[in-house]
């Protein structure tokens, strides 16, 4: 009898290796590999396990054709809608992200009770919590009657038959996806061959059933989804949950979507009896901001199709050290080291003996490059002392020229900021017109030098 093969499987990428290393070659993670079976392991698969059967022939069709609307499952609870793209569609895949403790699970009980009160079939499939810790969950979020069905499983196989078993379910919510194994691999749950069959074998059954399928995953340090890429890959959604600690609100972010928009994101605030929806983010980013304070400048940034006001902050003191501090939350480093060097190198105003700290109120995340003209504003003012007008929003992007570049969607930041009493608006100039819903009174600087001049006078110099 031939002796098994061994490899050894890099647990971030899923790479296999003929030998044990300390470093994995394709990802660079360290102490990364584990030992496995190729009875089982990558490339094996279910298929290894018996003769290969031939091919068959598929029916072949063309572009052109009617199209179908996704058949979807809306849950009644808005910003969960909003970010899944209308709701959960039948026969899809989704993966869920988040800090431990973030909330991951009192969402998905939320939506599953909601869904279970609409008459929908729900099978609540947890292997990290048992049954009645998830009756304590629902007890305290007043959920404790919702018609439910709940399982403390983490084979696979076993929850495959058990909901086989009555009325197909509309949705099934696995929690979590590091915690289920397969009898088709061999090795220890968690890994990335167990993770990526058990994964398979969800989608598979979703596919084949038309049932929805939401996968809750573990976050790593870095904040990404714990497990191989490839799970990511074979899913149909990719949401993470996000939030800080010292903050009450979460926000839920859609990252991957195969029918609906990839850049949406839902607003929660956590409190004592579960999630509760935000209508407006803006005035909970803006909650509790000091309008005479210098360094504050008021960004309208896009969220997908939501315009979302925020304050960024920005702290410009004396340095004693050799090299100053940058610090930034919420906003890309590289990003704020740029905007400091088009400062410097085109509008006279030096940060090379100052400390820099940019935050984001409420603990925010900005991606979009519109934000550099807020954030330059927010440095001078922090280095002048003055205060910018507390009516007054920004948005634009700068380039290393100098120049303030239009950006997308700027109607829609105006409206949303003249809803919330925002009278002024610095914005680039070209682009989209903005009459109409804009603010009363607009400033539109051709380059960064106009506006440096603006909050600090003539002599910025």
């Amino acid at each position: 009898m031939a002796k098994p093969r061994l490899q050894f499987v890099c647990q971030n990428c899923g790479a296999a290796h003929t030998r044990w290393a300390g470093k994995c070659d394709a990802c660079g993670a360290w102490n990364t590999l584990v030992e496995e079976g190729t009875a089982g392991g990558i490339g094996s698969g279910p298929a290894a396990l018996r003769k290969a059967r031939p091919g068959r022939p598929v029916a072949l069709t063309t572009l052109s054709g009617e199209i179908e609307d996704a058949p979807r499952i809306v849950t009644g609870i808005g910003e969960l809608d909003r970010a899944t793209g209308g709701g959960f569609v039948r026969g899809s895949a989704l993966l869920v992200g988040g800090d431990p403790g973030i909330g991951k699970s009192t969402l998905l009980t939320q939506a599953a009770a909601a869904l279970a009160g609409a008459g929908h079939r729900v099978v609540y499939v947890s292997g990290e919590e048992a049954v009645a810790q998830i009756r304590l969950r629902a007890q305290r979020l007043g959920l404790a009657e919702a018609a439910v069905e709940l399982a403390a499983e983490t084979n696979v196989e076993d929850i495959l038959a058990t909901i086989a078993e009555g009325r197909r379910p509309d949705l099934v919510i696995l929690d979590s996806i590091q915690t289920l194994w397969t009898d088709l691999a061999d090795s220890a749950p968690g890994t990335v061959t167990q993770v990526r069959a058990a994964a398979q074998a969800m989608i598979r059954y979703a596919k084949s059933t038309g049932a929805a399928v939401v996968l809750v995953g573990h976050v790593t340090k870095e904040g990404q989804i714990a497990g191989p890429r490839v799970v990511e890959h074979m899913v149909d959604g990719v949401l993470y949950f996000e939030g800080e600690g010292g903050h009450h609100h979460r926000i839920l972010r859609t990252v991957k979507n195969r029918f609906g928009p990839t850049d949406e994101i839902g607003v929660f605030e956590m409190g004592d009896r579960g999630l509760r929806e935000v209508a407006n983010p803006s005035e909970l980013f803006l909650g509790e901001r000091s309008a005479a304070a210098p360094g504050a400048a008021v960004f309208a940034g896009m969220e997908g199709t939501r315009p979302v006001l925020v304050e960024i902050q920005a702290l410009v003191a004396a340095s004693s050290l050799g090299t100053p501090r940058r610090a930034v939350v919420g906003w890309d480093s590289a990003r704020l080291a740029m905007i400091l060097a088009v400062l410097e190198a085109h509008c006279g105003v030096r940060f090379g003996t100052h400390d820099v700290y940019l935050n984001v109120a409420g603990g925010y995340r900005i991606s979009e490059p519109a934000a550099d003209l807020a954030v330059a504003a927010a440095l001078v003012s922090s280095l002048t002392g003055l205060a910018l007008p507390a009516d007054c929003v920004y948005f634009g992007e700068i380039s290393l020229s100098g120049a303030i570049r239009p950006v997308a969607h700027a109607a829609q930041r105006l409206k949303e900021a003249e809803k919330l009493g925002f009278a002024q608006a610095v914005m680039p100039s070209g682009g989209e017109e903005a009459g109409g819903t804009a603010a009363a009174q607009l400033f539109q600087p051709a380059a960064l030098a106009d506006l440096v001049v603006r909050i600090a006078g003539p002599a910025a110099d």
